[in-house]
């Protein structure tokens, strides 16, 4: 509650909190944004290296002005936070956790002010490049695991190259691979509003979006996805005018950014879904 209250100081509660989890944590400033990365104990850590690049799981802290940001994306920060826990408790080292700053922008805003922007260009600089990156954003409303179909087909409008959709498809399959071995019965594929993935692939770095959404939504999302082809161009361009598709948003969606993303719009109850799927996707 203090996180999502009106005047909180969301930089310096969560670093109390990964103080108060014994979490090793490290403060990255890059073009004005304030990113803060979790790590692995340190003696794992180093054992890790020369192995397999880590697993990133990545969410925002910050907020929309004028919203509480329950749900976007304060859920996601804290389920992040137990899954680092679980991950230590179960001696786990090749990970990095990464909270960012400034995925919300402006509007009007260009992608290269988004914190991911800078962090993407960061995380080339150290050679982590192949890494399996994963947004979790907006992971606190829903029973069903929704895996992002935005940047494949942002890449696929575009005329990306081959190099950049191979790696997307191959991200996806390893997280419905992950899904799979989870027995997760309720899972969707499809295209969602942008997170940090649209500053990551501005920077040339492919990270995969997951979020959840009430089974009910996701049924009604299917339904005018396919009666509505350009539903789906209109969230990746999130230029959604006309009165027709903005009834076709998910109830869920259209409450991020807005005094109505509180608490109240919570769903704890599922809260576990999320964190078994994150810590499953660092022990692969």
């Amino acid at each position: 509650m203090d996180f999502i209250s009106p005047e909180a100081d969301r930089f310096a509660i969560l670093k109390e909190t990964l103080q108060e989890a014994a979490l090793e944590y490290k403060v990255t400033e890059i073009a004005g944004s304030r990113h803060i990365i979790v790590t692995p104990p340190t003696p794992e850590q180093e054992k890790s290296i020369g192995r397999r690049p880590p697993v990133i799981l990545v969410a925002h802290y910050d907020r929309a002005e004028g919203s509480p940001g329950a749900n976007d994306n304060s859920a996601g920060v804290f389920l992040l936070i137990e899954t680092a826990m679980k991950l230590i408790k179960k001696n786990k080292s090749s990970w990095l956790i990464i909270f960012t700053d400034r995925e919300e922008l402006k509007s009007g805003g260009k992608l290269q002010s988004q914190g991911a922007y800078g962090l993407a260009e960061y995380l080339k600089k150290i050679k982590m490049e192949k890494s399996k990156i994963f947004i979790f954003d907006a992971c606190g409303t829903g029973d069903t695991l929704i895996i992002s179909t935005t940047l494949e087909s942002l890449l696929k409008r575009d005329g990306a190259g081959e190099k950049l959709r191979d790696s997307i498809l191959e991200l996806r399959k390893y997280a419905l691979d992950t899904a799979r071995n989870l027995n997760m019965a309720k899972v969707l594929l499809a295209p969602t509003p942008f997170s940090d993935d649209a500053g990551f692939i501005r920077a040339g770095l492919i990270a995969q979006t997951v979020t959840m959404l009430p089974s009910g939504e996701c049924i009604r999302l299917v339904a005018e996805l396919r009666k509505k082809p350009e539903f789906a161009e209109a969230l990746i361009n999130a230029k959604i005018r006309q009165a027709s598709l903005l009834q076709s948003i998910p109830e869920t969606w259209r409450g991020l950014n807005t005094p109505a993303d509180s608490h109240l719009r919570l769903t704890p109850e599922h809260f576990r879904t999320v964190s078994k799927f994150a810590e499953a996707l660092c022990s692969g």
